[in-house]
């Protein structure tokens, strides 16, 4: 079934392209760049069917069981700005022709050097004839990664500047997945396209976990009231499980008063890595989102896309500080910001 499904969306790939890039390469004059176009067809085709299925499905899930009423309009709208950039594949065409260019190189440098590629899923006798089980095993495997990753956004003092464009947003809906400063999407995206190559991953069986993985990431972040149960949120990451991963009061960078001052729930699809790594808070989320020194010291993380690109980027360098010396906390204490 997993190869029906690759030959369609193949099919559906090349008409697009066909009938609709090619036409317009070439009155545009870029068909030097029809091969590259071909790629990028494919990522806007994934997109377009990712977003269908946010506003089609989880979208009435939302108005249904909502966690919190919608309050700020404006900042939803910046997030499907983002999911735009991101989902439409304009992110990963700028990547392919920059950082992705250079990777490729590196790592043919490497290998014409005697570096071998890592087929993990031989790992499984016969895997070559089930795609399905080495899908499954790549997505487990991206899901560790993934885990790491993000435990190391909340840990490491430069990234979680960059992380923090993430967490700003105190109205989460399903659009807010794709929130993210773009200096940190280039670190995580070349990590993942590195990995990927390593350990023999496919071009198409990527561009199926990526697909997979973000409209996941979608569902997490909607302004939904869901959890699986007792069972179930021990298989799969559900929106109240990750809800608490934004709760202001479960922390997320040193210094705060949570009582897990980096946070927890780092856990991208499965919470088998917050378990097995002691970072799990299995309460359901159903607490206001945001950062500590965002709602008690009014820090500013901006407010439109360029001011959150930009106050990442003076975060980063060490030049913006948190608006206000102290901030009162919920037990009425003060404490240096």
């Amino acid at each position: 079934m997993l190869n029906q499904l690759t030959d369609a969306f193949a099919s559906a790939q090349q008409w697009v392209f066909e009938t609709l890039v090619v036409p317009f390469a070439f009155w545009a004059g870029s068909g030097n760049l029809l091969e590259d176009g071909f790629d990028a067809t494919g990522w806007m085709l994934v997109g377009v069917v990712q977003i269908a299925l946010i506003v089609c499905v989880i979208g009435p899930l939302q108005r249904l069981w909502p966690v919190e009423p919608v309050r700020d309009r404006r900042a939803i709208w910046v997030d499907v700005l983002y999911t735009l950039i991101h989902r439409l594949g304009l992110f990963k065409l700028v990547m392919f022709f920059t950082v992705e260019v250079w990777l490729t190189d590196a790592i043919g440098w490497l290998r014409a050097h005697g570096m071998r590629t890592l087929q993990i899923d031989q790992l499984w006798p016969g895997v070559t004839d089930k795609a399905w089980v080495s899908f499954a095993i790549y997505l487990v495997v991206f899901d560790l990664i993934g885990y790491l990753v993000h435990r190391a956004q909340h840990r490491w003092h430069w990234w979680w500047q960059l992380h923090a464009v993430h967490h700003s947003q105190r109205q989460m809906t399903m659009w807010s997945d794709n929130r993210n400063h773009l200096l940190d999407s280039v670190f995580t995206d070349s990590l993942f396209v590195v990995v990927a190559i390593l350990i023999g991953v496919a071009p198409a069986q990527f561009v199926a976990l990526v697909a997979v993985s973000q409209l996941l990431e979608s569902l997490q972040h909607a302004n939904l009231r869901w959890h699986w149960g007792r069972v179930g949120e021990r298989l799969l990451i559900s929106p109240s499980f990750h809800r608490r991963h934004h709760a202001i009061t479960l922390g997320h960078e040193p210094g705060t008063t949570a009582r897990m001052p980096y946070g927890g729930n780092y856990g991208v699809l499965f919470p088998w890595w917050d378990m097995l790594f002691r970072s799990v808070d299995w309460r359901r989320g159903t607490e206001p989102t945001g950062i500590e020194d965002q709602v008690l010291a009014g820090r500013d993380y901006g407010r439109g896309f360029w001011a959150q690109q930009w106050l990442g980027l003076k975060r980063l360098l060490g030049a913006d500080q948190a608006q206000g010396e102290h901030a009162t906390h919920p037990t009425g204490d003060t404490k240096a910001v």
